[in-house]
């Protein structure tokens, strides 16, 4: 069997031609062995991507820096004045240092590959005659999909079974509007843009529902197609990124003109040219941490793995940095606040007997796209919480749902959406058709003309639609989601499925808050986060669990519904006020939603908006952080966001946030530690050279000291837990630079600490150790190399925030931190010991005293640094 469209164009046939041809049935779908027979054929349904970067690439890119080929050249010039050693040393250092960039890079790009396929998009699909939702990258032809409103169409296919279905296909022609779609044939030179019977990869469900066959998966869909002739674009650089490259070549000029003094002094004081070309080369390469980028990114992606063992899946690397600065979130209410456990605990009908719950009931099961299977496990659902819970609720009552839908079968459906705020359906019955209907209280009362009482249909006049409402605000006011159920018997097979209904009640159904969610929104108000609840519920429901939740302050507290909200183009100062000011807005409409963002944006917040409709896609757009729902959310809302909520939990967004917050000050710190420790080692060497000193650090030594106390300690800081009051700070602003003044001054600070004491252990050694003795350049040398070293390790235990006891400190309790000092350590005392490595580092064998004088010293340095942030002098 091979792929409908390399028989014919399958929009110009009859759908049972197709069924014929992919040898498939619409009331049974295939088989799983027929399943697995096919994905052999056809393979899995999906785009190729870009070919990955190779490892040898990989390697080979470490070797593209400026500052790589500058060694290169210091390593030729030591190779020309016959400096053998420093040649083959500084050529062996360039090679650890590819190692190093070439691990870091592989484990980015690794944990960015693992976070992909946590990203699957789900299908519903009719197999062995049973609808079941699969992971859409198992769809084969001849497969029967399901699509409803904001549904991804999973792959090409033939409608057979549509219901005002329309799509949204901008993606693949270019048409900003709507499509709707229907079964018929089309001639066979229809044009992509208008063959309306045809479902397509990539574009996605507005309104309605249907049912299509699958012509093509994978590379052979029209998507697919595009996708050959197009190879996906470079990733763009995140914010951040752009930041850290900003910040490198601002350094890079701060340092030439260091490095320019350094070696001016030098020839001026006599020394020999070579050497100190050596020197200058090596003091720029030591100055600018090339590996920044790297590192950063490898912090974003695994704080991103992070959260996605707490549910979270972030899928930008830009989403993650914005999260840290997120001040406003706004919020659903119905499975994000609640736990989206859904039960009807209250029926009120207008006649209060029998009959009357016979029609709720009817209501309850027909008026239903959801499906629901009963094992000895539990229930297996498939569809809307509220609709499986109106499922649950007639089962619980000895109710056979099947049978119900099998003595009324539906012929039409006019689905919910967020502006009628109902759905109705139209059934075949023994005495011709009837109308369903279910929705928000106000709007079902709207369209009903009559009422289902004792005494059969009476008219719904003015007072008793009154009582209706209010008995509705009575059950909200209880913290019930609140929906009315309506019919219409004797219909006509072409009637509007939503005018002139008998009202028959009200179903009153609970939703509880999640547990997790009273501490959560307390943390973000300590975080200087305010929570605003955006809900489509009644007022009165919003209000009690909005007071409940502690979101509003109390039972005063105004409620802004979309009745009182007008279009942001009309919006006066004094209602934007009012807006900015309003904490639960109620009957919210998704235009609504995106003209609240516009207003709080305007005044420079940066909003986080969950969403889990079609609609919400473009309120999802446009905030700063746009939050989809992983279980009830439509697949079009994950699709547009910045991150989605595998449990739709709220608490799960403020993890994000507090997340967020702890990589960016991640990166901050190993930046400040970095850098601090690369100025230390220029104050070190400028203070020789200006003070024409007898002792002066060799370019391979400062090659060496910052292989080894660079990037462990850096990456260990790159994972640490985060600061205790992370969530008690207010949000960082998205223009925060990453060194902003004060923590230049801290990393001035820090530098002049460092370079004081090391030379410091100098004198001290001189002076009293050595005091008969006359200078010893080597010895000087070799005291200087290693409290240096030494006093950087230990900086590293520095980088804990200010508000922390140090021995508390986040930085002190990262077991990764103390494993990277001990390996340094390690590595250190192996250099020590073999003869070979320290004849090329220019190191000498050393006194018990001159050894405690070098620890003193970097003891000394990190008491110095720890009484700096006690006075404020350091800010961490």
């Amino acid at each position: 069997m091979r792929s409908i469209n390399q028989h014919s164009s399958p929009f110009s046939v009859n759908a049972e031609e197709i069924f014929t041809a992919l040898q498939s049935d619409s009331a049974v779908g295939l088989c799983q062995p027929e399943v697995e027979n096919r994905l052999k054929e056809f393979g899995a349904n999906k785009i190729e991507e870009k070919a990955r970067k190779s490892l040898f690439l990989i390697f080979l890119s470490q070797f593209r820096s400026p500052i790589v080929w500058l060694l290169v050249f210091a390593a030729g010039l030591s190779f020309y004045v016959s400096e053998w050693l420093d040649s083959v040393a500084i050529l062996t250092i360039i090679l650890i240092n590819a190692l190093i960039g070439f691990y870091m890079e592989y484990q980015a790009e690794h944990s960015m590959n693992e976070l992909k396929k946590l990203a699957t998009v789900p299908a519903k699909v009719l197999r062995d005659k049973n609808l079941q939702e699969i992971d859409a990258a198992y769809i084969v032809p001849g497969d029967i999909v399901y699509i409803e409103a904001g549904d991804m169409i999973p792959a090409d296919g033939r409608i057979f079974t549509a219901t005002q279905l329309q799509l949204d296909e901008s993606a693949l022609t270019g048409e900003s509007l709507p499509v709707e779609k229907q079964t018929e044939k089309l001639a066979v030179t229809t044009p992509l843009a208008e063959r309306n019977n045809m479902l397509y990869k990539g574009t996605y469900s507005t309104k309605g529902n249907g049912y299509m066959i699958v012509t093509d998966t994978g590379m052979n869909t029209e998507l697919g197609t595009i996708a050959r002739m197009v190879q996906s674009a470079d990733q763009v650089a995140t914010p951040l990124e752009k930041k850290l490259e900003d910040f490198s070549k601002k350094l890079i000029w701060i340092t030439v003109g260091l490095v320019a003094v350094i070696f001016t002094s030098g020839i001026l004081n006599g020394q020999y040219f070579p050497e100190m070309l050596e020197t200058a080369i090596a003091l720029a390469v030591a100055a600018i941490p090339e590996g920044l980028p790297i590192v950063a990114t490898l912090a974003l992606a695994r704080g991103m793995l992070k959260m996605a063992k707490h549910q979270v899946i972030v899928k930008k690397l830009s989403a993650v940095e914005t999260l840290g600065g997120t001040n406003i979130i706004c919020t659903d209410k119905t499975g994000t606040l609640t736990q989206n456990k859904i039960e009807v605990t209250t029926v009120v009908t207008a006649a209060d007997n029998a009959a009357g719950r016979e029609i709720s009931n009817q209501i309850a099961v027909l008026c239903n796209t959801a499906e629901l299977h009963e094992s000895a496990a539990g229930f297996s659902e498939i569809g809307d919480p509220l609709e499986t819970g109106l499922l649950k609720f007639v089962v619980k009552n000895q109710l056979n749902i099947q049978s119900f839908r099998n003595r009324f079968p539906k012929i039409k459906e006019e689905p919910f959406s967020s502006e009628t705020k109902i759905m109705a359906t139209l059934h075949q019955t023994e005495e011709g058709f009837t109308i369903y209907a279910k929705g928000a209280s106000e709007e079902i009362l709207k369209r009903c003309t009559g009422i289902f009482e004792a005494q059969g249909i009476v008219e719904l006049n003015a007072e008793k639609k009154h009582y209706w409402t209010q008995k509705a605000e009575e059950l909200a006011n209880t913290g019930l989601k609140v929906i009315a159920g309506a019919y219409k018997p004797h219909a006509a097979e072409t009637a509007v499925l939503h005018t002139d209904l008998v009202f028959v009640g009200l179903f009153g159904l609970i939703d509880p808050p999640r547990e997790d969610v009273f501490a959560a929104i307390e943390e973000c108000k300590t975080a200087g986060i305010r929570v605003i609840m955006i809900t489509g519920d009644h007022p009165a429901t919003a209000k009690n669990i909005a007071v409940k939740l502690g979101i509003a302050a109390d039972a005063n507290v105004t409620i802004m519904t979309g009745q009182e909200m007008n279009a942001y183009e009309n919006l006066t100062e004094k209602e934007k006020s009012v807006w900015l000011n309003t904490t639960v807005f109620a009957r919210v409409s998704p235009k609504q939603k995106l003209d609240l963002i516009a207003v709080l944006q305007e005044h420079k917040n940066i909003v986080g908006m969950t969403g889990d409709g079609v609609n919400d896609a473009p309120a999802l757009k446009k905030a700063d952080i746009g939050i989809a729902m992983g279980v009830r959310g439509t697949q079009v809302s994950q699709e547009v966001a910045d991150m989605v909520l595998k449990d739709d939990s709220f608490n799960s967004i403020v993890i994000a946030i507090r997340q967020g917050r702890i990589i960016f000050d991640n990166i901050r710190k190993f930046v400040i530690y970095l850098l601090s420790c690369n100025l230390s080692e220029l104050i070190v060497i400028a203070f020789a050279s200006v003070m024409n000193m007898h002792f002066q650090l060799f370019p391979l030594q400062i090659l060496f000291i910052n292989l080894i106390t660079d990037m462990l300690p850096a990456l260990a800081l790159g994972v640490t837990a985060g600061s205790p009051d992370i969530m008690r700070r207010p949000p960082v602003t998205v223009n925060e630079p990453i060194v902003d003044r004060k923590r230049w001054i801290t990393i001035f600070f820090y530098a002049s600490v460092i370079g004081a004491t090391s030379i410091g252990a100098v004198f001290l050694s001189h002076f009293t150790v050595h005091k008969t003795e006359l200078w010893n350049p080597e010895l000087c040398n070799n005291i200087l190399f290693f409290t240096l070293i030494f006093s950087q390790l230990l900086h590293v235990l520095n980088m804990g925030s200010n508000s922390a006891v140090f021995f508390k400190s986040e930085v002190f309790r990262n077991t990764h931190v103390w494993g990277a000092i001990a390996l340094s350590v390690i590595l250190l005392m192996v250099m020590y010991v073999i003869e070979p490595v320290r004849k090329v580092l220019s190191i000498y064998e050393m006194s018990a005293s001159d050894w405690l004088i070098i620890l003193s010293a970097s003891i000394v340095s990190l008491l110095i640094i720890q009484l700096g942030k006690k006075l404020k002098i350091a800010v961490q």
